[in-house]
């Protein structure tokens, strides 16, 4: 998830003046953030849950999205369905998602129904009933979900083996989906129990922005999520990658028109790293690579020598555990995978040998200092920052101070993350390959909620 003279204008007429976070704890170990933005009558909800895929084990990899499908099915109050009908006929949206570090539920709602929502997310927190005549509906939904994202398309399919391959023995090694085999195993006693463990006021952080009054806030929180007991909570046991000591290689085949290519090297978060102004000059190096059409890849690699048809890079400096930095590809007709890769191992060679230039460096600054300002207008995407930030243990001003930090990196941090990290005795590859059959488009399956 990512992100002068111009900008302080900007910042003037996208954002209220010292806007700022009001931030609670409820007696039962809940933390609230509030944050005003009286733009437009309106405020979003979300809550977020310390739990995700890098918390599960095998037998049950997904079930916490499982359970995020569940709770649209029903309370001691409430019939299946039925939270999310009530909010529509409040005129809002509702709807929930799974990562590998969270699960989050929102709604945006006009501010006069802001009580209301608080009131239904509330219920659902403790007060979830978990029926096995909707549990074995559900559980063929999702089971449906995972076909249409996972094995009908070939790419997917890839990226899930290449991170399989990539993270041996470590959370990461699971999808946020879970594996076929565990979605079809799981039981009502295995959502009750993940439920139970995990759905707490004290595993919570309830986060509202818009037009709102933050002790009114506070008090119908202490009011509806206030009345639920904390639960006792035991952290997963750490689970430390191992160390890569060689390339590794995996081959695929699927029903694709073309050949693909996925690259990954072992990198710090903000969370995991030592030094954190590595994570932000491998976040420059990452936008020196794929941020926007200027950037090297689609530059030099789709336009200029038209090895490729497509060419992108990717790293999440903000994961719980350990982050990859990943670069993929897919070759032009006529050239070989083999080109491809040679293709990107220049480019990366590039960037070890010689530091970036000043100009690029200044790109970077400026497409990051547009994306803060285009985040602000979203009371969405200001909720989502601080929920993500919070829930992963890093501070709320994180993303406030995210410029500032990317402004101390210097071309020679950049050169020195790409020899550190970008080696190829640390790399994973996953390659695709055309199996020969046609092509098809999967159909859409009817589902609540998402995987992030």
């Amino acid at each position: 998830m990512v992100r002068i003279g111009l900008f302080g204008l900007v910042m003037a007429l996208a954002w209220p003046a010292q806007a700022s976070i009001s931030k609670f704890k409820l007696d039962n170990g809940m933390q609230v953030l509030v944050k005003e933005d009286h733009r437009a009558p309106v405020v979003v909800q979300q809550v977020w849950y310390r739990v995700g895929s890098n918390y599960e084990y095998g037998g049950i990899t997904g079930i916490s999205h499982m359970l995020e499908h569940m709770m649209f099915k029903g309370t001691e109050s409430l019939e299946p369905g039925e939270f999310s009908k009530v909010v529509s006929k409040l005129g809002g949206q509702d709807n929930a998602f799974t990562s590998n570090d969270y699960t989050a539920y929102y709604q945006v709602v006009g501010t006069q129904n802001l009580e209301k929502v608080m009131e239904l997310e509330s219920d659902r927190m403790r007060n979830l009933v978990i029926k096995d005549e909707e549990f074995q509906k559900e559980r063929d939904v999702v089971t449906e979900e995972r076909r249409w994202r996972v094995e009908d398309r070939p790419g997917s399919k890839l990226y899930e083996l290449f991170k399989a391959s990539a993270y041996v023995n470590s959370p990461q090694h699971h999808p946020v989906i879970g594996w076929m085999s565990d979605i079809r195993a799981y039981t009502v006693d295995d959502l009750q129990q993940w439920y139970q463990q995990w759905y707490a006021p004290n595993n919570a952080t309830l986060v509202v922005v818009g037009d709102v009054d933050p002790k009114q806030v506070y008090e119908w929180a202490k009011r509806y999520y206030g009345a639920h007991k904390p639960e006792t909570i035991t952290p997963p046991k750490p689970r430390v990658e191992i160390e890569q000591e060689g390339e590794r290689r995996i081959q695929m085949k699927g029903a694709t028109k073309s050949p693909s290519l996925i690259m990954g090297f072992h990198a710090p978060s903000l969370v995991t790293a030592k030094d954190s102004q590595e994570v932000y000059a491998l976040s420059v190096l990452n936008s020196v690579l794929d941020g926007g059409d200027s950037a090297r890849l689609p530059r030099h690699l789709v336009r200029g020598s038209k090895v490729a048809v497509s060419a992108g890079a990717s790293y999440d400096e903000t994961s719980r555990l350990e982050s990859l930095f990943m670069v993929n590809i897919t070759p032009s007709e006529g050239k070989t995978l083999k080109e491809a890769e040679a293709a990107l191992w220049e480019q990366i060679e590039q960037l070890q040998q010689q530091p970036i230039s000043e100009d690029e460096l200044k790109r970077v600054l400026a497409q990051s200092e547009a994306q803060y300002v285009f985040h602000q207008d979203s009371i969405q995407s200001q909720a989502m920052i601080l929920g993500s930030l919070v829930s992963i243990g890093l501070p709320t001003e994180t993303y406030d101070n995210w410029v500032e930090n990317l402004r101390q990196v210097t071309p020679e941090a950049v050169q020195a993350v790409a020899k550190k990290y970008l080696t190829r005795d640390k790399v994973t590859v996953a390659t695709l390959l055309p199996n020969g059959e046609g092509v098809q488009t999967p159909s859409v399956p009817v589902m609540e909620g998402g995987v992030r």
